[in-house]
C-alpha cells in the first residue's frame, strides 16, 4: 500500500496547481522553446558560415592586391625592357644606315654577348 501512496504522492506533487489547459499551454511552450532552440542553433551556424566567408573574402582581397602590386612591378619591367630594346633597334637602324661592316660586326657582337651575360645572369 504504501508504493501506491507514494506514487499518488509523486502524481499530486508533480501536477500540483496545474490544471488541464495549464498542461497543454506548457507543452506548446515546450515546443515553443525547442523551436527557439533549433532557430538559435541554427543563427549561430550561419554566423560561423559567415564569418568563414568574411574571412575567405579577405583572404581574396590580399591576394588580388599582391598580385595587381606584381604585375604592376612587371609592367615597370617591361617598360623599362622596351626602352632598352628600342635603344638597340635605333642602334641597329644607325648602324645598317652607315652599312659600315666593321660597326655592324662591333654591334652585334656586342649584343650577343649582352644576350648571353643576361641569359646568364638569370638562369
Amino acid at each position: 500500500m504504501n508504493a501506491r501512496r507514494d506514487y499518488r504522492n509523486n502524481k499530486a506533487a508533480l501536477f500540483d496547481g496545474i490544471e488541464e489547459g495549464g498542461i497543454r499551454a506548457s507543452s506548446s511552450y515546450s515546443s515553443h522553446e525547442i523551436d527557439e532552440h533549433d532557430n538559435e542553433r541554427a543563427v549561430d551556424g550561419l554566423q560561423d558560415r559567415v564569418i568563414l566567408l568574411k574571412r575567405l573574402s579577405g583572404d581574396i582581397n590580399e591576394e588580388v592586391e599582391s598580385h595587381n602590386r606584381m604585375l604592376d612591378r612587371m609592367g615597370n619591367d617591361m617598360d623599362s625592357s622596351r626602352g632598352v630594346l628600342s635603344g638597340t633597334m635605333d642602334r641597329f637602324k644607325t648602324v645598317f644606315e652607315t652599312k659600315s661592316s666593321r660597326r655592324m660586326f662591333t654591334l652585334v657582337a656586342s649584343f650577343v654577348v649582352i644576350f648571353l651575360v643576361i641569359y646568364y645572369l638569370t638562369r
